[in-house]
């Protein structure tokens, strides 16, 4: 039986656990886990543990620091705080470029974030998100993360920010936030993953592979952490 880590660039439209399915068809495998979810519309590095020594292992893998590519989209908020929630509210505020530089300023180093409705976060045995497709808000208690946010590029409504981030940071809240604090409202349109811990995206197999009949995932195994 073959066991270890496999790195896979999750596809956009997929979810987290259909990768975890695939692979066990795959392999034959039931004992497969994975070490964070991603989004379905997002994309990147997704670490696939294979076996009962490395599943056991998932802890260790989630409390690495990670790195984003993220697209915000300004003037447009919704309720999930990314492209696939109801739009709440619109305009057309277009703010500077030295507004937003400005604003970011507020998402460097040791802050305290409060996690999304939209959420699998569990406040008294349920999960956020149950309660919001209720239509239910409750107060959230806020986290402190660390976060080191750099813009790449603004052409409105879009900016694109690299963001490197500690355990437990929910990407759709900084854009939310972020929207907030400039007056314009803002949801996440897109998101790259680009690093897990020591694991890059160039590492990763194409994660459409997964559903190739025959296709030889145990090459790409990484045996030792």
């Amino acid at each position: 039986m073959n066991e270890g880590v496999l790195l896979v660039n999750k596809p956009r439209g997929k979810t987290s656990f259909s990768l975890v399915y695939a692979l066990r068809r795959l392999s034959q495998i039931k004992k497969i886990g994975h070490a964070g979810t991603l989004d379905p519309f997002a994309t990147g590095v997704m670490i696939l543990l294979i076996g009962k020594k490395f599943t056991r292992l998932s802890d260790h893998f989630l409390h690495h620091d990670k790195e984003y590519v993220a697209k915000v989209h300004l003037g447009v908020e919704t309720d999930t705080y990314d492209c696939e929630g109801r739009i709440l509210l619109e305009t057309s505020l277009i703010p500077s470029l030295e507004e937003i530089q400005r604003t970011l300023q507020n998402f460097q180093g040791k802050i305290l974030q409060t996690p999304p409705m939209f959420s699998a976060k569990k406040v008294q045995g349920k999960k956020l998100y149950e309660l919001a497709r209720k239509g239910l808000e409750i107060p959230r208690v806020a986290a402190p993360i660390e976060l080191e946010t750099q813009l790449i590029s603004y052409t409105y409504p879009y900016l694109e920010l690299k963001i490197r981030c500690s355990k437990g940071t929910y990407i759709r809240s900084i854009a939310h936030d972020l929207g907030k604090e400039l007056g314009t409202g803002a949801h996440l349109s897109e998101l790259v993953r680009t690093r897990s811990g020591p694991y890059h995206l160039d590492q990763c197999l194409d994660g459409t592979l997964l559903n190739t009949p025959h296709f030889p995932y145990f090459e790409s195994l990484i045996t030792s952490i």
